[in-house]
């Protein structure tokens, strides 16, 4: 199978590529990333001479890229590509507008002119928008987007369902909860807790820190996409979860105690506007429809990512610093395929 993997360089995008390459031997993956903020090469550390990963640095709203790549023989495409932070968003919604909205139209268009065969778009459970105290969001849960980030996915899962029932395009949605492990721009959550917490900084928390979220590993969610991408039903929707609700200060007390660190490093901040209070997935029908349940306990894979995080300090400098910006340079810079070679 030849897969193009949008946004292959950031968290989980790296994650599920590592994951697909340990998985299938005779899988040939090309990596369309843009390399902005998140995106980062070093995700990639050891894949450039990997003659089953070619990586093309390359924007998803950038229609003649985006066409070459898939007249090149595809079977599928991944697209991780997405603004994700919903702080960002709040701030400027304009990027995420132009690459989670225009940028999966593109993706869209070229894929069913090359007649793909199969299109999984990574989406969210923010589109949901917010739980009460019970219940959690099925597949059938009305989306109420409340972020700009949200609703920039959530116009994009549109976008996708309707390229299906217009085009019979064989496009599939995933919408996962928060995840969680190794490689994780460190301005998110966890990642955050740990690596301030490291350096004895203090550990920033929204309002009361009760706002609740399910938490699902990393290594669980790629295990659940190449579930779907290979069995998953055209037209469908497949909630992904890791269940493993808790709160946020559930999670800096977890950091804070695994790394023996003081609770007076906790500061409570103000409130981001718009914070949905709970989120919560009901995992059932990719449970039942393609036998996909996680995995990973919460308590190991907290231990996991902590460990990750406490032996590859310098992968947290480098993104402090702007030094990831000079990998692609003194890595890839020779090593990436361009697009007449594709």
């Amino acid at each position: 199978m030849r897969i193009l993997v949008t946004g292959g360089a950031g968290f989980i995008g790296s994650n599920f590529v590592r994951y697909m390459l340990d998985s299938y031997a005779n899988y040939s993956l090309i990596n369309l990333d843009l390399l902005t903020y998140a995106g980062n090469l070093e995700n990639l550390k050891g894949l450039a001479n990997n003659s089953h990963h070619r990586f093309v640095q390359g924007d998803i709203c950038d229609q003649e890229t985006v066409e070459t790549l898939m007249g090149s023989g595809l079977d599928a495409v991944i697209n991780f590509a997405a603004e994700s932070h919903v702080d960002r968003s709040i701030l400027d919604a304009s990027a995420f507008l132009r690459t989670n909205i225009a940028g999966t139209y593109t993706l869209l268009e070229a894929a069913r002119k090359h007649k793909v065969a199969r299109f999984v778009q990574i989406s969210t459970d923010e589109v949901y928008g917010s739980l009460g105290p019970q219940g959690a969001f099925t597949e059938q849960t009305p989306l109420a987007p409340n972020s700009p980030y949200a609703a920039s996915k959530t116009s994009a899962d549109l976008l996708v369902r309707a390229f299906y029932h217009t085009y019979q395009f064989p496009a599939v949605i995933t919408r996962c909860s928060n995840n969680y492990g190794p490689y994780q721009f460190p301005e998110k959550l966890i990642p955050l807790l740990i690596s301030n917490a490291l350096r004895e900084k203090p550990l920033p928390i929204y309002g009361d820190g009760l706002y609740v979220r399910d938490w699902l590993f990393v290594e669980d969610h790629c295990a659940a996409i190449d579930k779907v991408l290979h069995h998953g039903k055209a037209g469908e929707i497949y909630n992904i979860g890791g269940n493993n609700e808790k709160t946020n200060l559930e999670i800096v007390n977890l950091v804070l105690d695994q790394l023996k660190k003081s609770a007076a490093l906790i500061r409570h901040v103000q409130d981001r506007p718009g914070h949905d209070r709970r989120y919560a997935i009901d995992a059932a029908k990719i449970g039942s429809e393609l036998n996909w349940q996680p995995r990973v306990q919460f308590s190991d894979g907290m231990r996991r990512t902590i460990d990750w995080y406490v032996k590859n300090q310098d992968w947290v400098e480098h993104i402090r610093s702007g030094e990831y910006m000079r990998y692609y340079e003194k890595m890839y810079d020779h090593r990436s395929q361009t697009l007449q070679e594709l």
